[in-house]
């Protein structure tokens, strides 16, 4: 079994780099999706423990391309059970 749990958050384009750098802070995220209002896949990236610094500024350019691009969108989050 699984111990995992996923979450959810709504949020605006502006709001995305900063929810998702303090969700990579928080350190028990496993994954990270971002859907479209439509509910697309936008991008998905896997965080893995000791995954910090430079391996990150890729993925945080991208995140922030996607917030420039979108108004409304969703992070799914797959958090490793405490």
């Amino acid at each position: 079994m699984s111990n995992t749990f996923k979450e959810s958050f709504t949020l605006h384009g502006e709001q995305l780099l900063k929810k998702v750098k303090e969700l990579i802070e928080e350190g028990n995220v496993r994954k990270i999706t971002i859907h479209d209002k439509a509910g697309k896949e936008l991008m998905s990236f896997p965080l893995t423990i000791g995954v910090v610094g430079a391996v990150l500024v890729p993925v945080l350019a991208a995140v922030g391309a996607v917030a420039a691009l979108v108004g409304e969108c969703s992070i799914s989050v797959e958090r490793e059970a405490q």
